[in-house]
């Protein structure tokens, strides 16, 4: 087994890092390793130099700072395991520093455009229904779209208020439902789930096409649509409502390590992000509307 695999199998068994971690990780050593072995060098000893001239060259090839960031930072994670492990005696990549990269903060709904858009599907329809409740679960627990769609219908304990989450590397979490979300929820599975589904037995929580669990794509396009519906001219992603779910407990309070917890960041420093944002929010706030701002 080489290095390489050897460093994924680590990453997989001792971090459970999702197949999407470890296809990143392997593109970027792999392409790494092909530098070195066109001038003759080895993965295992890197000449000193080499690596900021590679990424000298993606500079004018157009490749960005943040692309590069990520980048040193996969390499960073190979060489202390492989030094922890002994294959390398020393970490080349020691002393080798990118100027510092800015933030890209996540856009979000404000909270009058969060529930412009919950209030966009039809809900007299089961699959009004379906895609209000799933709206309103997202923002209300702050998941990912993946997440969201993956749920089955065990997953949710309407008598407790709260719902298991399976998030990245198979972790599980319990996150609260809240009120609003657990009225559409429990609407839905006593109405629409029934009128969607040909066999109710079947364990997706939200069905797309042959009682199969939505996918993604779907879900992402109807959300855009009921976006435009609610005449939300804001710029969308898959995440805006799990953007708008942490900034906006924020906003009014709430503790980082607690929104952590809630989004299932495995690091604080990337909920950190929201901080950003809040701030950005509210300098924005005060420029609009102080009178010396």
């Amino acid at each position: 087994m080489d290095l390489i695999d050897a460093f994924l199998d680590a990453l997989w068994l001792e971090r459970g890092a999702s197949e999407h971690t470890l296809a990143a990780y392997r593109r970027d050593l792999e392409a790494w390793r092909d530098t070195l072995e066109a001038d003759g060098d080895m993965l295992a000893s890197p000449p000193p130099g080499v690596l900021v001239s590679w990424f000298d060259a993606r500079r004018t090839q157009g490749y960005q700072l943040r692309s590069n960031a990520r980048l040193l930072s996969s390499l960073r994670s190979f060489y202390r395991w492989a030094r922890l492990h002994g294959h390398v005696a020393s970490d080349p990549l020691a002393g080798i520093r990118l100027p510092p990269v800015r933030p890209n903060l996540p856009g979000v709904l404000d909270e009058d455009e969060v529930e412009r858009l919950l209030a966009a599907p039809d809900t007299a329809t089961p699959l009004g229904l379906r895609d209000r409740t799933m709206l309103e679960l997202l923002y209300a627990c702050g998941l990912r779209v993946s997440e969201l769609v993956g749920l089955s219908v065990d997953a949710v304990n309407l008598r407790q208020g709260v719902v298991r989450v399976r998030g990245k590397g198979d972790k599980d979490r319990l996150v609260p439902l809240g009120e609003e979300a657990g009225h559409w929820l429990e609407r839905y599975i006593a109405t629409a789930r029934p009128a969607l589904m040909q066999d109710t037995t079947r364990p997706a929580l939200f069905p797309g096409r042959g009682d199969k669990s939505m996918t993604r794509q779907t879900f992402w396009h109807r959300t855009k649509a009921h976006a435009l519906r609610a005449g939300i001219d804001a710029s969308l992603s898959p995440h805006t409502l799990r953007h708008a779910f942490a900034t906006h407990l924020l906003n009014h309070g709430a503790n980082l390590r607690v929104v952590q917890l809630l989004l299932g960041h495995s690091d604080l420093s990337t909920t950190q992000i929201y901080t950003h944002v809040a701030k950005a929010r509210l300098e924005q706030l005060h420029a609009d509307h102080h009178p010396r701002g």
